[in-house]
């Protein structure tokens, strides 16, 4: 029973930590957040904090998780076949949202990167989330093309890497140059595989208005 209870208590104490590390992280910035502000942040030492994680890559790699699992409870979880509509609400929302935490954004884009090397403690999360990712854009796609929605001349699994390439390049053009409106492109994105539907945001130059056109 107390080792159960000390679980129970060292698993709440992980919680805690991360949940303070997204807010540190989304105020000071990445290179702000330190191992030891983040330990400040609630109540440990360095050697305290690395006590829950293996390493500060680790945790980091935690942080983007709880990261995930928030997304998930503030957009709401998405369906595992979702609706094109409930797909593309649910998306550009996490897009809108990561333009209000850049710290955190410096953070998953540096490690994705860094986790290209299979040793590195974030492969196994990113080569997850991103087959995840792409599996539920696939469905939809998929779905769409048997509904006659869109056309079978690009095949879904394409579809979803396409999409998922374009939002991993906007963060990057994003990063350089904060006026890029991520959320807009996306929308634009999605409003191309949308059947009659068009961006809720005007992108582009300035006059043109995006193609309401599906693939």
């Amino acid at each position: 029973m107390a080792r159960r209870g000390s679980y129970a208590k060292g698993v709440a104490k992980r919680d805690e930590i991360l949940e303070s590390a997204l807010e540190v992280i989304a105020r000071e910035g990445y290179r702000g957040a330190s191992v030891k502000e983040l330990a400040d942040a609630v109540g440990l030492s360095q050697a305290g904090l690395l006590h829950y994680f293996d390493s500060k890559d680790e945790l980091f790699t935690a942080i983007l998780r709880k990261r995930d699992e928030v997304d998930s409870r503030r957009f709401g979880e998405v369906d595992a076949d979702p609706t094109p509509e409930r797909l593309r609400e649910g998306y550009v929302g996490v897009v809108r949202h990561n333009a209000e935490v850049p710290g955190l954004v410096q953070l998953f884009s540096r490690l994705a990167v860094e986790a290209g090397d299979p040793a590195h403690p974030a492969h196994d999360y990113f080569v997850e989330r991103s087959a995840a990712l792409r599996a539920m854009f696939a469905r939809t796609f998929e779905a769409q093309q048997q509904r006659g929605e869109l056309p079978h001349s690009v095949d879904a699994d394409t579809l979803a890497r396409l999409v998922q390439a374009v939002s991993d390049g906007l963060q990057l053009q994003w990063l350089q140059d904060p006026t890029v409106d991520m959320a807009a492109a996306v929308d634009a994105l999605f409003a191309l595989l949308t059947p009659g539907a068009s961006s809720t945001q005007d992108v582009g130059p300035a006059g043109i208005e995006p193609t309401t056109s599906t693939v």
